[in-house]
C-alpha cells in the first residue's frame, strides 16, 4: 500500500513540476532577457578581438540560446521549491490536524495523496 500511495504522490508531483515550470518559463524569460544580452554580447566582444566580428544572426542566436538555459533553468528550481513547499505545508496541515483521529495507514494514505492532488491541482490554473 505504502508503494502505491508513493507512486501515485510522485505522478501527481512530477505533473505539477511540470506545468508550473511551463508556466513561468516564458515570463522569467521576458524579465532575464536585457541582462542575459548584457552578458552575452561582453562575452562576444571579450571573444571577438581576435577574430572578426560576429554576425548580427549568430549573436541573437547565442542570446537567445542563454535566455532559453537562465529561464529554463531559473523554472525549474522555482517549480521544486515552490511545489515541495506547498506539499509539505498540506501534509503537515492535515496529517496533524485534520486527519489525526484516523489510523496511521489512512493517515498517511489522506494526507499524502490529497496533499499531492491539490498540488497538481493549482499548478493547474494559470496566473
Amino acid at each position: 500500500m505504502f508503494i502505491v500511495v508513493t507512486g501515485i504522490s510522485t505522478f501527481l508531483m512530477s505533473m505539477a513540476y511540470k506545468n508550473v515550470k511551463y508556466h513561468l518559463k516564458h515570463k522569467i524569460a521576458q524579465k532575464r532577457h536585457a541582462g542575459v544580452t548584457v552578458e552575452v554580447m561582453q562575452m562576444l566582444a571579450d571573444a571577438s578581438n581576435d577574430k572578426k566580428k560576429a554576425v548580427k544572426k549568430e549573436k541573437d542566436d547565442r542570446i537567445l540560446f542563454k535566455k532559453t538555459e537562465v529561464a529554463d533553468l531559473e523554472a525549474t528550481h522555482f517549480s521544486i521549491f515552490y511545489n515541495n513547499a506547498l506539499f509539505l505545508f498540506l501534509t503537515i496541515i492535515l496529517s496533524f490536524y485534520i486527519l489525526k483521529n484516523f489510523s496511521g495507514l489512512v493517515n498517511y494514505l489522506g494526507s499524502s495523496v490529497t496533499s499531492a492532488c491539490i498540488v497538481a491541482f493549482l499548478s493547474t490554473g494559470s496566473n
